[in-house]
């Protein structure tokens, strides 16, 4: 009597396996990435060799942006039903904000920093693709995940936290970036419809965000901070206050050459009268977030992906403060946006670090 031995036949498990805990919060790592390059071509004050560095920056958030794309489509193929239950989760359908904000963000870089990288044509069309996708996706969070979140999520009075404001700041994000395409368009009617498309985006997250950190604020008073994972997402709040002086910022700039006299002239004084009230409400929570913060971290913080919440935020503080030293000349904003700048690259230095090594060890992959 003989016997067979069947061999092992290979498997994919492994390399599947992986991606079973991978999420749209992934994208987070792109959007923390891009800001730090995209923040130097908006910065009063440029050191030598720096703008240099942002571009090798950009370009490695460009690389991210497929590496997470590939890995998440790699999830949904492998693992869809645990995909799907990510939009029905109250805290994890909130981060399907992010993928929106990581396209527009590496498509604004490709004109800000990538133009000698990639060329011209090549530069507008990334962009143009990219802002155009972004504001799709970020038009549908804005609706989906909220709707999700009235009719089929169930939360409690001490739920709210900074990832409620995930899915309604990608529209600000396509406010701040889009007029950046103005130029790049026929003018007449194209440019105007851009323009207004863009002022209404900035107010829907203008909006939706001020109920939702309302919330955050009311949560915070009658329920404490909460658990330690969750404190990096109060830095969140932070992303559509900077975002939305950005956007008034970059609205402004291209609106005398889109809307007729009177109005185009007028908007740059709105966006200083509006821009500075909401930089100064910016720094108050900045103080709250990082006492917070200091707080927890003598307690003990875990680290997690909700630790990029300490990347973006900071940097649409970065773009806002620029913003609004460039239309007052005020040194005191060209010190503030140059203080910023360096805290935002020493936390995504930090922050990309230990991402590095949760990914090698896999404690974020498993």
């Amino acid at each position: 009597m003989t016997t067979t031995t069947t061999a092992p036949r290979p498997t994919t498990t492994a390399p599947v396996g992986l991606l079973a805990s991978f999420g749209p919060n992934w994208f987070a790592t792109v959007m923390g990435t891009g800001i730090v390059a995209n923040a130097v071509a908006t910065l009063p004050l440029q050191v030598p060799g720096l703008v240099l560095a942002a571009r090798v920056v950009w370009v490695l958030a460009a690389l991210l942006l497929v590496v997470v794309s590939a890995a998440t489509a790699g999830h949904w193929v492998h693992h869809r039903e645990r995909a799907r239950r990510h939009l029905a989760d109250p805290v994890m359908a909130h981060f399907y904000g992010a993928p929106a904000m990581a396209l527009m963000t590496v498509g604004a870089g490709a004109l800000l920093l990538g133009v000698p990288v990639v060329g011209h044509t090549a530069a507008v069309t990334l962009d143009a693709v990219l802002w155009s996708a972004g504001t799709l996706l970020g038009i549908g969070t804005a609706v989906v995940v909220p709707f999700q979140a009235f009719t089929r999520h169930e939360n409690a009075p001490d739920s709210a936290f900074g990832g409620w404001l995930m899915p309604v700041v990608p529209p600000m994000v396509s406010a701040a970036t889009g007029p950046l395409l103005l130029p790049h368009l026929p003018a007449g009617q194209p440019r105007l419809t851009l323009l207004v498309l863009c002022a209404a985006l900035f107010g829907l997250t203008l909006v939706a965000s001020l109920v939702v950190i309302g919330q955050v604020w009311s949560r915070l008073v009658h329920h404490g901070v909460g658990a330690a994972a969750a404190v990096p997402t109060f830095w969140i709040v932070l992303g559509p206050l900077g975002q939305s002086v950005t956007a008034a910022h970059t609205i402004a700039l291209a609106a005398p050459g889109v809307l007729p006299a009177p109005y185009g002239a007028g908007l740059p004084v709105l966006a200083l009268a509006f821009g500075l009230p909401m930089w100064g409400f910016a720094l108050l929570w900045l103080a709250l977030a990082a006492a917070i913060t200091v707080r927890t971290l003598r307690a003990g913080l875990p680290f997690s992906m909700t630790w990029w919440s300490f990347t973006f935020p900071v940097g649409t503080l970065v773009t806002g403060t620029s913003g609004l030293a460039d239309l007052t000349g005020a040194t005191v904003l060209v010190v503030a946006a140059v203080a910023l700048y360096a805290g935002l690259v020493v936390a995504w230095g930090v922050v990309a670090v230990r991402t590095i090594r949760g990914v090698l060890d896999r404690s974020l992959l498993s």
